[in-house]
């Protein structure tokens, strides 16, 4: 059975740096698509970043262009996300989330009911 485990979170003050693993068992990553949610209270899940193209290209939220990237290493089957200059708006579930079918070129999909797989989240809480 697939599982996906995340870890990682925790809290920061606004301007600090946190790195999210996400371990993949029964799943190889680079497989599918796959990629990082986050979901605040009182919103909707949302993506933060898919990743495509066998790990060489990224499709990231506007609102965290610049200070996250996200890091596929096929030897440890794991993915990992390294958030940088951190907001209090990023507080949030952080999901990691694989499964997804491909489109033409080697693009994921954005949407969430896209994919199959899903972690069972870390919090991450950025306080100003």
């Amino acid at each position: 059975q697939v599982q996906l485990v995340e870890s990682g979170g925790g809290s920061v003050q606004a301007g600090g740096s946190l790195r999210l693993s996400c371990a993949a068992s029964g799943y190889t990553v680079g497989s599918s698509c796959m990629g990082w949610f986050r979901q605040a209270p009182g919103k909707e899940r949302e993506r933060v970043v898919v990743i495509y193209r066998g790990g060489s290209s990224t499709d990231f939220d506007d609102s965290v262009k610049g200070r996250f990237t996200i890091s596929q290493d096929n030897a440890k089957n794991t993915v990992d996300l390294q958030m940088n200059s951190l907001k209090p708006e990023d507080t949030a579930m952080y999901y990691c989330a694989a499964g997804g079918s491909r489109r033409s070129g080697g693009y994921c999909p954005r949407g969430r009911a896209e994919y199959r797989y899903w972690g069972q989240g870390t919090q991450v809480t950025v306080s100003s």
